[in-house]
């Protein structure tokens, strides 16, 4: 029994440490209109499964929501509001050494849209 518990405890200590490794500053360049693109600017903290931070856009750093960190796993939630209108952008990522594979998924008001980029872990 004290074996098994010793395993479970080093397969926690490895997942906390695993989470810690998306804690940081992350870059994106997201498609946009008529073919341009903007560099989006990810600031992560992990805190063991809790993922905590900002997302930079068009108009200036919006707070994360729901953020978790499961493994290699990365998700959070960011809520903006347009015209008295709020828009939920779900992004499901995995870690990957130095970059996050996000799927960002968002309803818009025409209709569901979704998108891939790689953030890119920065050194700056």
């Amino acid at each position: 029994m004290k074996i098994l518990k010793l395993m479970l405890a080093g397969c926690l200590a490895t997942m906390t440490i695993m989470a810690a490794d998306v804690t940081g500053k992350w870059t994106a360049e997201m498609p946009g209109r008529d073919g341009n693109t903007m560099t989006t600017t990810m600031n992560l903290k992990a805190d063991g499964s809790a993922l905590t931070g900002t997302v930079s856009g068009r108009r200036g750093d919006t707070d994360i929501s729901a953020g978790k960190v499961d493994g290699s796993n990365v998700t959070f939630d960011v809520v903006r509001e347009f015209n008295g209108n709020k828009m939920t952008t779900h992004y499901i990522g995995t870690l990957d050494g130095d970059t996050i594979h996000f799927t960002i998924k968002s309803e818009t008001p025409n209709g569901p849209m979704e998108r891939k980029i790689d953030a890119k872990r920065s050194t700056t």
